[in-house]
């Protein structure tokens, strides 16, 4: 098996642990507020994260070298987690999804003015492809915008700040730091929130907030074993096999049937987002955002792949 064909295998069953994730958080979502989801998968999330932290060779504390940047990053990643938690409890699970893919075309504009980088005339054309896929998805007028939709939207902008912020700070943090600082903000983020909507959980619900955290860890880990066995160009495109896994568990689980602007507007950001990583693949960017930010839109209880592979052993 070539490297490329086990990368992008090993990208397509993280994105179906990334899938299974999400399902979960829909489930729970019809009985109990998004918030407190979050809240319970990433208290359980901490023992996980603290055993990987436990490889980092780094001596220190949790006081970021780059503070303002830091403090930047845990915001953007609390309402990325946010954003995202309350989108899939709401939504139809395809509708998320095509909104969250826009975080490639967001990542192609952060990057301007954080990186420095500059954009092309063909990039540009393709962020504005794909960004007229979100109101088709939308359909301003065609459909009741709900608050879902804001705050999908809201998660996929924050998400692609987020990992803007990382390849701006390149290696000057610690990966403690940039993985526990959003944590213990959502911490005390969603805590807060369990004072305005609580609802009893049933020992059962609560095993499961604990299933969300260990299939985003899980997930994580079989991004980066992707990006180290094939080809970046190869293995992120696999990103989107995720709106197949949500047509699967939405019509199964749930009884939602993709429809038919849903679908042309998915196909249209999607389209974009791997044009983007092919423009990058051809070495027309130094820096390459979209593609080194490994796309998959940012949660608390997914800990960001980029940041987690810097403490993962790589063994050749």
């Amino acid at each position: 098996m070539t490297g490329n064909v086990k990368g992008a295998l090993l990208q397509l069953a993280g994105m179906g642990l990334y899938a299974t994730h999400d399902v979960i958080i829909k489930a729970l979502g019809e009985t109990y507020p998004a918030l407190q989801i979050l809240f319970f998968a990433s208290l359980l999330s901490f023992p996980l994260v603290v055993v990987v932290l436990m490889r980092d060779p780094q001596p220190g504390t949790l006081r970021p070298s780059n503070f303002g940047w830091v403090i930047l990053r845990t915001v953007c990643a609390v309402i990325a987690g946010m954003g995202g938690f309350y989108a899939f409890s709401t939504l139809p699970l395809a509708q998320v999804y095509a909104i969250l893919f826009t975080t490639p075309l967001l990542i192609t504009i952060l990057s301007i003015p954080l990186l420095g980088e500059k954009v092309g005339l063909h990039r540009w054309a393709a962020v504005i492809v794909g960004l007229s896929g979100v109101l088709i998805v939308l359909r301003p007028g065609g459909q009741e915008l709900q608050p879902g939709h804001l705050a999908a939207m809201a998660g996929a902008v924050a998400s692609a700040m987020a990992a803007v912020i990382i390849r701006r700070l390149g290696r000057r943090e610690r990966p403690m730091v940039l993985l526990m600082w959003p944590m213990l903000g959502n911490f005390l983020a969603t805590g807060a929130a369990l004072s305005l909507a609580y609802e009893p959980m049933a020992l059962a619900d609560l095993a499961l907030t604990g299933v969300i955290a260990t299939l985003g860890l899980g997930g994580a880990v079989l991004v980066i074993q992707a990006y180290r066995t094939g080809e970046a160009a190869i293995v992120a495109p696999m990103q989107y096999s995720q709106i197949l896994w949500a047509m699967a568990y939405g019509w199964f689980l749930f009884g939602e049937a993709l429809d038919l602007p849903t679908a042309i507007g998915a196909g249209i950001i999607i389209g974009s987002g791997i044009y983007i990583v092919w423009r990058e693949s051809r070495g027309v960017s130094a820096n390459r955002p979209a593609t080194t930010a490994r796309l998959r839109a940012e949660t608390v209880t997914a800990p960001k792949s980029a940041v987690l592979q810097r403490l993962w052993p790589h063994r050749r």
